[in-house]
């Protein structure tokens, strides 16, 4: 079904004439009639009948036409916003992303912003995982990059990639010599804590029924001040595997169990969302995340 052959048959409804049809349509009559039969074949029956000249709509036309009617003013509102949106020079958007994602994740999809939707002006908003949540709830942010286990039932989300979490540490630590770290190994370890980390939230979603109590040492908000740390050998931490560390500071993947995040973009269902907010959506769904 195509979008001309919608307006054809709204235009039919309200002429009842196939000649001033096709004229206020800019087609031939022939042409015109083609595509509504096409339309009726497709839906499999009569939609207009014509008697002696007395064209009108039989009952299936009938059924179809608010449906009709509803694709022809969506695709006419969604022309108009595009145009719009074409020729403003700016179009801000507030783009919350999560504190822990590593920035190194981000910077080729902000180019591909830069270059494929160059109106859209990014206003990016760093937070923890929950306070994120509720400043979009508030509508203090159009759009978030978030990587929590479970989200509010209004968000809508598009999976963007998946990273796993890996133990840091300073390199020379016995660690390195693994090939990864199973969990428990952490109960005799130094522990510096990333307090905005969001991994216990993950580790609790997993209803493992058990935990590990580490010899938390130091707890920071800033992770340069925990890489800090690591590097001069105070401690481990847990971090995500795609987190930008310094030279002196070494990873390997947490094992047993295996614990993992989606980062996703989401917006709020049933908000009304600007066409630079469209825009950003629908970059997010088709970018190769997978490359990175």
């Amino acid at each position: 079904m195509e979008i001309n052959q919608v307006r054809y048959f709204l235009t039919l409804c309200r002429e009842l004439n196939f000649t001033r049809a096709a004229e206020l349509c800019h087609v031939s009559q022939p042409a015109l009639t083609k595509a509504i039969k096409n339309l009726e074949e497709e839906l499999g029956g009569e939609l207009f009948r014509r008697e002696r000249g007395n064209t009108h709509l039989t009952d299936l036309g009938r059924l179809v036409k608010p449906h009709f009617d509803q694709v022809f003013a969506a695709t006419e509102t969604a022309r108009a916003e595009a145009s719009s949106f074409r020729k403003v020079k700016k179009a801000p958007l507030r783009l919350g992303v999560m504190c822990t994602i590593s920035p190194q994740m981000m910077v080729g999809f902000l180019k591909a912003v830069r270059e494929r939707i160059p109106a859209v002006e990014l206003v990016i908003q760093e937070h923890p995982g929950a306070a994120l949540v509720e400043c979009m709830m508030k509508g203090d942010v159009d759009v978030a990059i978030v990587g929590m286990p479970k989200l509010p039932p209004r968000f809508e989300a598009i999976p963007l990639y998946t990273e796993r979490y890996g133990v840091a540490f300073a390199k020379g630590h016995r660690f390195e010599k693994m090939n990864a770290v199973p969990a428990k190994e952490l109960a005799d370890e130094n522990y510096v804590e990333r307090s905005l980390c969001e991994y216990q939230d993950h580790w609790d979603a997993m209803n493992l029924g058990w935990d590990v109590d580490v010899k938390v040492r130091f707890r920071s908000e800033r992770e340069d001040w925990v890489q800090a740390m690591l590097a001069a050998g105070m401690g481990c931490a847990v971090i995500p595997e795609f987190m930008p560390r310094l030279a002196d500071v070494a990873l390997r993947l947490l094992v047993e169990p295996e614990v993992g995040r989606t980062i996703s973009l989401v917006t709020v269902a049933g908000r009304r969302h600007t066409p630079a907010t469209r825009a950003l959506t629908d970059l997010a769904r088709s970018y190769r995340w997978e490359s990175l």
